[in-house]
């Protein structure tokens, strides 16, 4: 089972559980997918974080999380992304051809972020543009 950050074309975020990637894919080409708030049906994986298992485990090989550490970790990611909504431009799914301008544009100071494809991300960097990644922790779980 694989766990997805979905948003529809009107920026509505939810989660969704699907068997596999292909599943997500089948169904969405299908247009079978749509959004628990609008019902749009033109869904795209949103960014996602990785999930962490913490193991129970008192083997002292395993690697374990503190859930206060954890916390303390996803309350400053949190506020990373406040500030990125609030300094930055969110440009969606245009983000490849933005950054773009933005790069070749030696004098446009603009910030911005976005959504762009693992082949996008490896075109840009193949042109010298490095991006940055966050996980894009929802603000609600």
């Amino acid at each position: 089972m694989i766990k997805y950050n979905l948003k529809c074309n009107n920026n509505h975020e939810f989660e969704s559980w699907f068997s596999d990637s292909k599943e997500f894919e089948r169904l969405n080409t299908k247009k079978l997918l749509e959004c628990i708030y609008c019902n749009s049906k033109i869904i795209k994986k949103s960014i996602m974080s990785p999930m962490i298992a913490i193991s129970k485990n008192n083997n002292p090989n395993k690697f374990e999380i503190n859930s206060d550490v954890l916390q303390k970790k996803r309350k400053k990611l949190i506020k990373l992304r406040s500030f990125i909504e609030k300094n930055f431009e969110y440009v969606g799914e245009d983000f490849s051809k933005k950054v773009r301008e933005i790069f070749y544009d030696k004098n446009n100071k603009k910030t911005i972020y976005g959504i762009t494809s693992p082949e996008e991300r490896r075109e840009l960097k193949d042109e010298g543009i490095d991006l940055l990644s966050i996980p894009w922790l929802d603000k609600d779980n």
